[in-house]
């Protein structure tokens, strides 16, 4: 039952620097060192690959370093064959969106491999301030007083002046762009051989592009120094699920009658027979048990109140848009599904030949792995309405973790 939607929405990680400053290491460039379990890289193409608004990702690395990038990612369905950088961070940039021009995006995030901790709140609201004519740039203000200086003598910094820190801002990404406007400019720079932009606004305002700036984070900080990578496993450290401090439970319930059809549709797999489950969406009672189980999790209600069967635009509605929804609220506040456990209630069809199907699909609507599914089935031997074949009914647990 899943929708071939068309693709809206990239994401371009630019992974083609050296990293000089972090110091050499036999490990390679500062963006495939160990953060936590995985890598700088892995852990920033994490990110994006599991923002329900992004449907490609591609990452630009350096040519040298093919074999580092297979080590360090992991394969994920969004995630684009690397594609090559080129000798400045502009040109790799670029690049990448050439790589991604034939897939009729309309929006695009650029982001830099070394910033690991970009939050899905920050993807979010990049995402929806992009217009046409404007980019989005997240930014924190700046704290501390700034000093100007220049060498004196030859050996010391000496200050010459300071500088008023009233309307300034650090810029970090991702930065939000239309997708054709920002190739375009690419390309106008490239042609006009100006390559020493350092960031993707810059090029984007040098062209005539509005700049608007979003909430940053002081978390989406970038890795550049030795100190900046031990900061970051100690962040990784706290944000380990088994650090997670606040865990909650949440429980579904759902059932629906059977009507003579040709066939039913439970945890978003459609099975041929003589019965359908009469509703008013498809009535999959799989995944609105496992709806009503996440909602449970952040007090959001129940299925009804975001999705009325009185409202006639659900009428019909395939219930993988329900479970979609409740997964994205959990992501806009930073929570992660750690499990969902289903079972199915039912005298037919019989559960054991689609479970596998029925996991997999569950987990792709939820974007968390497979092994955190688990579906179950029992009859109810034959006793009441279940059991008298005039419904199929479904219960779900959902635990979900949440950073503090």
């Amino acid at each position: 039952m899943q929708q071939q939607n068309h693709l809206q929405t990239a994401a371009v990680i630019v992974a083609a620097g050296r990293g000089s400053r972090m110091g050499a290491n036999t490990n390679g460039p500062k963006q495939y060192r160990s953060l936590g379990p995985s890598s700088v890289l892995e852990e920033t193409v994490s990110r994006f690959v599991q923002h329900p608004e992004i449907d490609l990702v591609q990452v630009v690395i350096h040519p040298e370093d093919h074999d580092l990038y297979a080590e360090s990612v992991n394969n994920h369905p969004k995630l684009m064959i690397p594609t090559e950088g080129g000798a400045t961070r502009q040109e790799s940039c670029r690049l990448g969106l050439e790589a991604l021009s034939s897939n009729g995006l309309k929006r695009v995030l650029i982001h830099d491999a070394a910033r690991p901790f970009v939050s899905p709140t920050t993807i979010t609201d990049t995402l929806g301030s992009i217009r046409s004519g404007c980019c989005v740039v997240p930014a924190v203000p700046i704290a501390d007083t700034i000093k100007r200086a220049e060498l004196s003598d030859g050996e010391s910094l000496a200050v010459t002046e300071t500088v008023s820190r009233e309307n300034l801002f650090l810029a970090q990404t991702p930065q939000g762009f239309c997708f054709e406007e920002i190739l375009a400019a690419h390309r106008q720079m490239e042609s006009t051989g100006e390559t020493n932009f350092t960031d993707d606004a810059a090029v984007a305002e040098r062209v005539g592009m509005k700049v608007l700036l979003s909430g940053g984070n002081a978390n989406n900080f970038k890795i550049t120094t030795a100190l900046d990578l031990e900061r970051a496993n100690q962040m990784m450290a706290s944000e380990t699920p088994t650090a997670l401090p606040d865990i909650r439970t949440g429980i579904g319930y759902d059932i629906h009658r059977l009507v003579k059809g040709d066939g039913v549709v439970l945890c978003g797999i459609e099975i041929a027979g003589p019965w359908r489950l009469d509703g008013h969406s498809d009535a999959d009672v799989g995944l609105h048990a496992i709806t009503d189980a996440l909602l449970g999790t952040i007090g959001k209600g129940d299925i009804g109140s975001h999705f009325p069967p009185s409202d006639p635009q659900w009428r019909g509605a395939e219930s993988d848009r329900f479970l979609s929804h409740a997964t994205d609220l959990i992501l806009a506040e930073d929570g992660k599904i750690l499990n969902l456990d289903i079972s199915i209630i039912c005298e037919e069809p019989k559960i054991g030949p689609h479970r596998e199907d029925m996991r997999r699909r569950i987990a792709e609507i939820c974007k968390i792995e497979m092994n955190r599914v688990s579906v179950k089935a029992t009859t109810n031997e034959t006793i009441g309405a279940v059991g008298r074949r005039e419904g199929i009914a479904a219960m779900a647990t959902a635990t979900v973790g949440f950073l503090p």
